[in-house]
């Protein structure tokens, strides 16, 4: 039972500890960058300095060079004029300097080496470091998309729907005050017409609206006939 508790307790951690991570990936991913850029700068900065020792000891080999080419010119020129004394003491400093060549020689070649290698690392960690970095960018830039819609959309339609319910509401209505004032408008002016032409037909202008009881028994007379 204790395992089992023990158990429990370390995957409820891990959970714990995934969700953490998760809530705050992007926070987490930009210090992530800020250390691969300083990586990346760190390697920049390695790079000029191998370069500058590198420079150094070409600059070194330089100056070996006049000096050799000075010593043994004027070591043959001590030979050839019976100054073995003096060409022997050149020959053992140009024995020295031989090997002190060698020595530049295989220092500038070993950081040429390093040079090439940390330019190759740094080009594939700048390279490397940009496409993080614009992921980076998209992935900021979908989350806030995806804050908004989850924060924004729904109450914006219901608003919207809400408005346009009032909307349909309100021109139902005004068509419908609309279409009860020309019914009215309508009325009026039939009720004034009947009116006028009644007051016409009492004054005996015009045909009778109603037929009178002459009218009837001429008619029936008519039909005796």
């Amino acid at each position: 039972m204790f395992k089992q508790f023990a158990t429990l307790f370390r995957g409820q951690a891990h959970d714990a500890a995934e969700a953490l991570t998760d809530a705050n990936a992007l926070s987490i991913l930009r210090q992530q960058l800020r250390d691969a850029a300083a990586g990346v700068d760190a390697t920049r900065r390695a790079v000029a300095t191998v370069m500058a020792h590198a420079q150094r000891e070409r600059n070194a080999l330089a100056r070996i060079d006049a000096q050799l080419a000075d010593l043994e010119s004027r070591a043959l020129d001590a030979l050839t004029k019976g100054r073995d004394d003096l060409a022997t003491e050149a020959a053992g400093v140009v024995a020295q300097l031989e090997a002190e060549r060698d020595t530049t020689r295989r220092a500038i070649a070993t950081y040429e080496t390093q040079i090439a290698e940390l330019k190759a690392q740094l080009a594939d960690s700048e390279a490397r470091l940009r496409d993080v970095e614009r992921g980076a960018r998209l992935a900021a830039a979908t989350a806030t998309s995806q804050r908004l819609r989850a924060v924004t959309p729904h109450p914006l339609t219901t608003d919207l729907a809400e408005a346009e319910g009032t909307l349909s509401r309100i021109l139902s209505r005004q068509e419908q005050a609309g279409l009860a004032q020309a019914a009215l408008v309508e009325l009026n002016s039939a009720g004034k017409a009947d009116l006028v032409r009644d007051r016409l037909a009492a004054a005996g202008i015009g045909a009778p609206l109603r037929p009178d009881a002459a009218a009837v028994l001429n008619r029936l007379k008519a039909k005796l006939a």
